[in-house]
């Protein structure tokens, strides 16, 4: 795919960015043992990872990818998450090997990057400034930022109007069927990258990367 037009780079975090399971694993088991349930798997709860944490919450409680937990026991678990979790964001979380050279590179063809996670922006941000990535990104786009969230278009239309672009000039990089989606929904070129959470050669992306420097070399050259 040619990325000569490309004008932005829009960024999943979780999963692109780094691998913050271990840390949303632990507070997930420290919610359920609060709440007097046996722990989960560290995989398992890697399956339940993507739509933002209030989700998160509902299938860490259950168990279960679509079930909805009980109200009260929801907002219990969801507090003690929040609590939990915003006070250990990066206890665990690493950056993905190559992300902040590819970042850099990146930032040499004075292009603006920007962050849309499913996250909750008041996470998302503390946790980009304690991976020393806060000062590389021209906005973040939290899963309660806007009215929609990813599979929307919304969040890449709204980049497009900030940045004053269009959404086929931001390409979305991310690990997840969440990000693919939001990208054909805006008409931006989608693009994943393969060590992800997800089996990115299922997810039907326009280029799959193993490293966010490939990105520079393709738009440098395109």
């Amino acid at each position: 795919m040619d990325l000569k037009h490309i004008k932005a780079v829009a960024f999943d975090l979780d999963g692109t960015l780094c691998d913050s399971i271990p840390d949303l694993a632990i507070a997930a088991n420290k919610m359920r043992e609060h709440l007097g349930l046996a722990p989960l798997a560290e995989m398992r709860i890697q399956e339940h990872v993507g739509d933002g944490i209030a989700s998160l919450v509902h299938r860490a409680l259950t168990d279960e990818r679509d079930a909805q937990a009980e109200p009260a026991l929801w907002e219990a678990g969801y507090s003690y998450f929040i609590r939990y979790y915003r006070d250990h964001l990066a206890d665990h979380t690493l950056l993905y090997p190559g992300v902040k050279d590819g970042l850099a590179l990146l930032k040499v063809l004075r292009l603006p990057l920007v962050v849309i996670t499913n996250k909750s922006e008041r996470l998302a941000v503390p946790l980009l400034e304690q991976l020393e990535l806060g000062d590389l990104f021209s906005l973040v786009i939290g899963g309660d930022t806007l009215s929609e969230k990813k599979p929307s278009a919304m969040p890449l239309q709204h980049t497009a109007m900030v940045l004053n672009l269009k959404t086929e000039e931001i390409a979305m990089v991310g690990d997840s069927i969440n990000d693919i989606l939001s990208a054909r929904a805006a008409g931006s070129p989608a693009i994943a990258v393969s060590y992800g959470y997800a089996d990115a050669a299922n997810l039907g992306a326009d280029i799959v990367l193993d490293s966010l420097a490939e990105l520079y070399d393709l738009m440098k050259n395109g």
